[in-house]
């Protein structure tokens, strides 16, 4: 499991180089008749550093193509490649691309296990010569029981499934399960292909495979050093050595070719992947058997909890309280993770939805440390989530959810998704055509900008690769933070007058990186408050500033009037976006963040009067 091994880890996968590089040696070790080579958040890292995924995937998958050995990718069904769902015309071109590329089989699985979801991605796969394969992704609930899951399979065969997938992205699922549930889809069609994908983080993942194994698996997906165990899969050898011992015929290993492939990816860590690597991802965790948090999203969650950690101290510090350590607040998240998912509905922990449910019980910890309430930070991806628009969730959400969507004017949806998002394809023929851009070889180019349109813009003008190299370089010289010297009550702005004319003064101090006035702006009419104070919109979390979530929406701009509980911008954050709405009411005076451009948690975004 080549790239979800990198995805387990951290946020980036190695540079197309790196990745030709270890291909001939993992080929070499006799021992694969699969490899797992792109999908997933792949094409969307090799975007974020700069590097054309089309290039990235034609060139990685061709020396395994040549050697017979399968590829295989992951895909989110009605989200595609991405995080957030996609017309059915990007997600047709898709298949017919990737294998035109070099991929062999597609891993299908919807985040909700929803079978209707996933009805054109094995139609399209098979359409465009790939090998379907349906996915299901294991949860642990009242819900989810061995006889769900063997009927689930039948409903994914019957819609065109040709594989089906044991997906544990968690490594949650209980052995005694797995095999249970791998031989009732084994006694009702004995020919499929059944393979088995489980994370190792709780410990449950070795005994699962030989469950799996005993009980008609075929393919058991595993990781190797210096990447394997942690969030990620169990090691080749563990593995390898156990089925051998069971009685089990597997393909011996070409030691030699398994230490140039470790040597390689320890190689490509020091590079730059390890910068980006928590420690805590190498380590395995027994508490999330509780929260059942899966190891694909664990390498993004670290990250995130550091920052989110480092904020809500900040606010303690303010407010005269006790700051916390990170189990602190590891353990608080576990606890509301167990605590939210039934009352949203029991959905599977799995990408996206694995996501949102983290970050609403982030969310949900800081608010309730600040004395806030639960619930009032809930972003708009998990409220498309709740309100049935990405598939009807297993289970019932919780009244107090409706109760709140009734309040907030949203609407519950009882349809087939894929009608909610229209063909987009021409829209996006039209926009390169626009810019002077190639569709490139089968339409890859156009294909990469309508499943990524943010990420392939900042890519074509350079943004992305200056981001990254400016990250790297932050990372590998980390400067100390220096305290700084002006007290905390000192104005950072003040209104002058001149000849009768009024101005906001921007005021920085002698130990900041500029010294006395640093901008003025005319002051009207609308930039006063009756009382002459000015009130502010700040952000409630550390991410990009966006006055609208979609292109084709209007902003708001000054002099509108404001209510409190309007929705005024967004931030996005933790992979999804976050509405802001303001706390007070208010005329806009002035919008204080650019389009895009990254806010702390509590940095003023917005200038009510």
């Amino acid at each position: 499991m080549y790239r979800d091994m990198w995805q387990s880890a951290g946020k980036y996968m190695p540079r197309v180089d790196q990745l030709i590089r270890v291909a001939e040696p993992i080929i070499n070790m006799g021992c694969f008749s699969r490899v797992e080579t792109n999908g997933g958040g792949f094409e969307q890292i090799n975007l974020l550093y700069g590097e054309n995924p089309n290039v990235s995937v034609r060139q990685w998958t061709k020396p395994f193509n040549e050697a017979g050995i399968q590829t295989q990718m992951l895909e989110r069904g009605l989200n595609g490649l991405r995080m957030s769902p996609v017309s059915k015309d990007v997600r047709k071109l898709m298949f017919k691309l990737k294998k035109t590329q070099g991929t062999d089989i597609s891993r299908s699985f919807d985040g909700l296990n929803n079978p209707g979801n996933l009805a054109l991605s094995f139609k399209f796969a098979r359409e465009g010569g790939m090998i379907a394969q349906g996915a299901l992704s294991m949860t642990v609930s009242p819900l989810n029981t061995v006889e769900y899951f063997i009927d689930l399979a039948d409903q994914f065969i019957a819609l065109g499934a040709e594989e089906i997938c044991l997906k544990d992205m968690a490594g949650i699922a209980r052995p005694v399960s797995v095999g249970k549930i791998v031989k009732g889809i084994r006694d009702r069609h004995p020919d499929i292909i059944i393979q088995y994908h489980g994370h190792s983080t709780p410990g449950f993942s070795v005994a699962s495979s030989l469950e799996a194994a005993r009980n008609g698996v075929d393919i058991i997906d595993v990781g190797m050093e210096p990447l394997s165990w942690g969030t990620g899969h169990a090691d080749l050898l563990t593995i390898h050595a156990m089925l051998k011992d069971a009685g089990f015929s597997v393909p011996d290993i070409n030691m030699k070719a398994y230490m140039e492939v470790r040597t390689l990816s320890q190689e490509f860590i020091d590079d730059f992947l390890g910068y980006f690597i928590s420690s805590k991802n190498r380590e395995m965790n027994s508490l999330l058997i509780g929260p059942g948090l899966p190891g694909g999203m664990m390498g993004s969650l670290m990250s995130d909890l550091e920052q989110s950690l480092l904020n809500l101290n900040k606010w303690f510090e303010k407010n005269n309280k006790a700051v916390i350590t990170q189990d602190d607040l590891l353990v608080k998240l576990f606890d509301e993770v167990q605590y939210v998912l039934p009352r949203l509905g029991y959905p599977p922990l799995v990408t996206p939805f694995s996501q949102y449910v983290k970050n609403i019980a982030l969310m949900n910890v800081i608010q309730m440390e600040k004395g806030k309430e639960r619930w009032s930070m809930l972003d708009e991806n998990t409220w498309n989530m709740i309100l049935g628009q990405q598939g009807q969730l297993l289970g019932e959400v919780a009244d107090e959810l409706k109760q709140l969507a009734g309040q907030q004017g949203r609407t519950f949806f009882t349809g087939d998704p894929q009608d909610l998002y229209p063909d987009q394809l021409d829209i996006y023929r039209q926009k390169m055509k626009e810019k002077g851009w190639e569709y490139g070889d089968d339409d890859e180019e156009l294909f990469e900008y309508a499943m990524h349109p943010t990420q392939y813009e900042a890519y074509k003008s350079g943004e992305a690769k200056l981001k990254f190299t400016e990250d790297l370089a932050k990372k590998k010289n980390p400067k100390p933070k220096e305290e700084s010297s002006v007290p905390s009550s000192l104005p950072s702005e003040i209104t002058v007058t001149v000849s009768g004319i009024k101005y906001q003064v921007k005021v920085s101090y002698p130990d900041q990186t500029t010294s006395g006035i640093s901008g003025t702006v005319p002051v009207n009419e609308l930039t006063q408050s009756s009382n002459g104070e000015a009130k502010y919109i700040t952000s409630p979390l550390e991410g990009k500033f966006f006055l609208t979530k979609d292109a084709g929406e209007t902003g708001i701009k000054v002099g509108d009037s404001i209510k409190k509980g309007d929705t005024v911008a967004y931030v996005e954050a933790m992979k999804v976006i976050n509405a802001i709405a303001s706390d007070t009411s208010g005329t806009v005076a002035e919008i204080l963040v650019s389009k895009g451009a990254d806010v702390a948690e509590d940095d003023k975004l917005i200038k009510l009067v």
